[in-house]
């Protein structure tokens, strides 16, 4: 997916012929507050993907990766901070993992 995740809502929601009030009733949210999420005015919460994916037949999965990967990048830029942060961040992510895993083995 090479949109913004509202975009690509949008699409989902016109490809299935449904308006924004039958679409933001089936997520349990107010067709303002979803035209919104579709022209990028306000960020799609994460808890709403897993009805999303359901409703259109879609691998989870893939739909959070696409959700916090734009988020992450919106983050990046609104904080001006270059590329090297990427690298750094998928070294944190292997750290945190691994400590988690160790520490869940101590729990046991």
């Amino acid at each position: 997916m090479k949109k913004a995740i509202g975009e690509y809502l949008r699409d989902l929601r016109k490809a299935d012929g449904l308006t924004l009030t039958q679409m933001g009733a089936k997520l349990g949210m107010d067709s303002g507050a979803l035209s919104k999420v579709e022209n990028g005015k306000k960020l799609l919460d994460a808890g709403y993907l897993p009805v999303i994916a359901n409703i259109f037949n879609l691998d989870l999965e893939i739909l959070k990766s696409e959700f916090f990967a734009e988020k992450i990048a919106n983050e990046l830029i609104e904080n001006a901070c270059n590329e090297n942060t990427l690298k750094l961040a998928e070294e944190k992510v292997k750290y945190i993992k691994i400590n988690s895993a160790k520490q869940a083995k101590l729990n046991i």
